[in-house]
């Protein structure tokens, strides 16, 4: 953990000026966000398997007013040397990511000088079916929308499959997910619109509002967790549109 947290004072001491120095007078220092959002990622690792060790990608620093202010001019030189530090301890600890890094500062009104939370998730990268129409239109004029982090995908039959491989229409990288996880099937018969979603024999299974199914009808607002990634149906009819 030292020898991380050194590189990474080092290469902020070669990267800024007298003024960002000067800002870093401030309550909070960088060395303590960067050893908070280390301690952040030892503590939200879970298994995968007996050699794999999963560990959120996605970082919210919650800042005061004060601290934010005087920290945020400097934002970009910050995050990208935190990013640098998560990457390197992730390599070191031999730890998976969910998905591509993303560190964020923000301001919280509720906390006072001197004083930071940091959030983390698991937020893998969605990769949408080829050719797909992802437009707000294709989305609001959709019967069926399928909501993935942060990402709004229009459903029309016969549905799609999701997975990690190629081979998915669907594709989110998330290493708790099959190459083939689920097939998620949208029927259409008499002006209705109905969903199912079948395990596709993987690894980890497939959870339906908590609870795990191998075929099952799914309503509008239900949750499917797949891997360690929760996936939304929206299923609206002509009247609510």
């Amino acid at each position: 953990m030292a020898g991380v947290l050194s590189r990474f004072e080092q290469r902020l001491e070669g990267a800024v000026t007298g003024a960002f120095a000067r800002a870093f007078r401030s309550a909070v220092q960088p060395v303590e966000i960067a050893a908070a959002i280390q301690r952040e990622v030892d503590n939200s690792a879970h298994v995968l398997s007996r050699q794999r060790m999963l560990v959120p990608n996605d970082f919210t620093v919650e800042l005061s007013p004060t601290d934010h202010g005087r920290l945020a001019p400097f934002g970009d030189t910050l995050t990208t040397e935190l990013a640098t530090l998560v990457q390197e301890h992730v390599t070191e600890q031999r730890y998976t990511l969910a998905g591509p890094l993303r560190i964020e500062l923000v301001e919280a009104p509720d906390l006072g000088t001197g004083r930071f939370r940091v959030r983390s998730r698991t937020n893998a990268a969605v990769r949408p079916v080829e050719g797909a129409r992802m437009t707000e239109t294709a989305v609001r004029s959709s019967q069926v929308v399928l909501e993935v982090n942060g990402l709004k995908h229009p459903l029309t039959p016969p549905g799609v499959v999701v997975g990690r491989g190629s081979e998915a229409d669907l594709r989110i990288d998330d290493p708790g997910i099959s190459r083939r996880h689920a097939d998620i099937k949208v029927h259409e018969s008499g002006g209705n619109t109905t969903v199912t979603i079948t395990d596709l024999q993987s690894t980890n299974g497939v959870v339906l509002n908590g609870h795990r199914v191998q075929t099952a009808s799914v309503g509008n607002g239900s949750e499917i967790r797949l891997g360690n990634t929760v996936l939304t149906i929206r299923i609206t009819t002509s009247e609510d549109r």
